[in-house]
């Protein structure tokens, strides 16, 4: 088992920031999440899954909601209730007394920059280790778009904590979709922003559902973009040449046309090139995290592959956190081999966001 200190949880949230390809969360409120575990020197138990027992229980918390929401002001009729600060934690805990047994381990939910730092703080704060895994290796923006609802494990029973200190358990639920409705419904009248934890499992079950060493990949991208920075060598670059990925476009934010519906946030990133790509437009689609790119108006990228975002000074960028004007640099990485077989595809490829195309990878 691995000990990963303040250094290496900050790469690796920087990683996951990267990965989360506009959503996953700001990397600030990622950071404000581990403030506690950095200003009392805890360190990170990172665990092979193999040193995960078969019959060791695992759960996976995270935040719902809008990622434009989250530290927003409240509306009157919600600042007037009570706050708590552990709503994670206490989701966390929930779930262990609904399923009578302690989790051995905790597991990210997906790689952003603040949704990995729900799981990196509870495991620092209880002090149990996170899994080297991930059920979507990015951000996603459906709570069934994971490799546990391709492999038939449900999510349920889950505990969703709102900032306000409500508690809710989930259980006997039709499935994930409903699912997915209902948890949205509670984050959109709580402020696009509530804790969940969910799919208890054991060790064996978790080890034959996940994206394996997914938490190494995105403390390496992280390593790559803190080296790259220290050096001052272009980090997009960089990571595009250790890790199998290709430069898209290099340009400036034009316009970025978005709104916050049912849960999510809707819109489209305009660009006009830069340097090489002068005299060229990019645009980029999204749906929290960005679905689908277009080159000069014709179709360049789509999920399940990532289009990843960094800005001139070499850091991730979170959609909606930048403005008309900003330069960006966007490139490519491979999606996870899981997602691109047909039940994956039929949940995370271009056509289940209405884009009318068949997935062709990006290096092909």
């Amino acid at each position: 088992m691995r000990e990963l200190n303040k250094q290496d949880m900050i790469d690796l949230l920087y990683g996951c920031a990267v990965l989360g390809t506009g959503g996953g969360g700001k990397i600030d409120h990622g950071f404000e999440i581990m403030k506690e575990d950095f200003a009392l020197g805890r360190t990170l138990k990172l665990a092979d899954l193999d040193e995960i027992p078969d019959d060791g229980y695992i759960s996976i918390p995270y935040g719902c909601g809008a990622p434009a929401a989250v530290g927003a002001e409240l509306p009157p009729d919600l600042d007037r209730l009570p706050k708590v600060e552990a709503s994670a934690v206490i989701a966390f805990q929930t779930l262990e007394e609904e399923i009578g047994h302690k989790f051995f381990a905790v597991s990210s939910s997906e790689l952003g920059g603040m949704n990995t730092a729900e799981a990196l703080h509870i495991a620092c704060l209880l002090d149990i280790p996170l899994a080297d895994g991930d059920p979507a290796g990015r951000s996603v923006p459906e709570l069934s778009q994971s490799t546990f609802y391709m492999k038939g494990l449900r999510s349920e029973p889950m505990a969703v904590v709102t900032k306000f200190g409500e508690v809710m358990v989930f259980k006997e639920m039709i499935d994930d979709f409903r699912i997915e409705t209902l948890v949205r419904s509670i984050a959109i009248v709580s402020g696009d922003d509530i804790s969940v934890c969910d799919h208890p499992m054991t060790g064996k079950q978790y080890r034959e559902a996940i994206i394996p060493g997914a938490i190494s990949y995105a403390l390496k991208i992280g390593r790559i973009l803190h080296q790259a920075k220290e050096s001052g060598d272009d980090a997009a670059s960089q990571i595009v040449s250790q890790m199998a990925g290709k430069m898209l476009f290099k340009g400036t934010v034009t316009d970025m046309p978005w709104e916050l519906r049912d849960g999510f946030q809707y819109g489209d990133i305009y660009l006009k090139g830069l340097n090489g790509y002068q005299n060229e437009t990019y645009q980029i689609k999204f749906k929290n995290e960005n679905i689908a790119s277009y080159r000069n108006g014709k179709i360049d990228v789509t999920v399940p592959d990532l289009i990843c975002m960094i800005d001139k000074e070499g850091n991730p960028m979170t959609t909606p956190d930048f403005s008309i004007g900003d330069e960006m640099t966007v490139f490519a990485l491979p999606a996870p081999q899981m997602w691109k077989c047909r039940e994956g595809l039929e949940i995370f490829g271009p056509r289940h966001f209405g884009i009318d195309v068949d997935y062709v990878p990006f290096d092909q």
